[in-house]
């Protein structure tokens, strides 16, 4: 605990500085003589009251001083401020994601599973964001609109199955559907994390047409390539990722590209994610100070309050 004002203990001898420099006054002589048994009884009543009401004056100024100075204890908040960025993971659902060909502790699972089980990482992490998610295949609709509830979206992403949006792989859709909901958003940052595994068979525009929208609204797109094969490499395989769009789709709307392969790959792209867009619910513990100055005002207050009710006959 310490004092915001310190210098206002300087006051506490002023009372006795104004009583030093005082001229002493002058007791008028009684006009009318009491009688001795009743002056006696009021002598007594006047002697019990003159021993409390100097310590209760003099309680109540150091209290007042005390107040003015500000007393004030450091406390730490549990409570992540908004960080002022908005994130819509754009999930891909299309029938390719069905592939087991990813390993989660030593047993293989599809590329679905392995994706939910790192974006529910990544999203329930983020606290003090905004997050939504959209999900696509054939077609692209919101599964969770922005929220800074972090976990209901991660249940979301938990409870999103194949097939409930079409088997095709509607990149552009769901990259569009993204960004038109980032325009209506007045958040000073806002970015799109595209996760796909195949290629744009069923959007209405190209991907990169969808990329350069994101970017004349300001918004930055990184993209996320999942799966062991590409169209580079092999360009005769069915399940291959096209890379090189997804690639370019990063570039021009000033985002990074992941290449993922295994599980390996999608803990570094969490990890590098949150370098891009850094995590609020890792900064430090916000700090702020808890005032106390009312308590001593409290009771210097109920000190001069018992001293006038004295004065005036009502208190004993």
């Amino acid at each position: 605990m310490n004092l915001a004002a310190p210098w206002f203990l300087l006051l506490l001898p002023l009372p006795l500085l104004v009583r030093w420099l005082s001229a002493p006054l002058s007791v008028p002589r009684p006009a009318l003589t009491v009688p001795a048994h009743l002056d006696s009884a009021a002598h007594e009543a006047r002697s019990v009251g003159a021993r409390r009401g100097p310590w209760l004056a003099v309680i109540a100024w150091i209290a007042l001083v005390v107040a003015l100075a500000g007393p004030r204890t450091e406390a730490v908040s549990t409570i992540v401020p908004a960080s002022g960025r908005d994130i819509v993971l754009a999930l891909d659902l299309s029938g390719s994601m069905m592939k087991e060909d990813f390993q989660l502790d030593g047993q293989p699972v599809s590329r679905l599973d392995a994706v939910k089980r790192t974006a529910s990482a990544f999203v329930s992490a983020r606290r003090g964001d905004r997050i939504g998610l959209v999900i696509f295949g054939e077609r692209a609709y919101f599964a969770s609109p922005l929220t800074f509830d972090v976990n209901a979206v991660a249940l979301a992403i938990d409870e999103a199955q194949i097939g409930i949006s079409g088997r095709g792989t509607a990149i552009s859709d769901g990259l569009g559907l993204a960004t038109r909901r980032l325009v209506r958003s007045d958040a000073p940052t806002r970015v799109i994390v595209l996760l796909s595994d195949g290629v744009d068979t069923s959007g209405s525009v190209p991907a990169i047409e969808a990329a350069r929208l994101a970017q004349r609204h300001g918004i930055r797109v990184h993209s996320v390539a999942l799966g062991p094969d590409d169209l580079e490499q092999q360009p005769q395989s069915r399940d291959a990722v096209d890379v090189a769009t997804l690639r370019s789709v990063a570039e021009v709307a000033g985002g990074e590209s992941f290449r993922v392969r295994n599980t390996g790959d999608l803990q570094a792209m969490n990890a590098a994610l949150d370098q891009l867009e850094p995590n609020p619910s890792q900064r430090p513990p916000m700090r702020y100070w808890r005032d106390l100055w009312i308590w001593p005002a409290l009771l210097s207050a109920a000190c001069l309050t018992f001293i006038a009710l004295r004065r005036r006959g009502w208190a004993g």
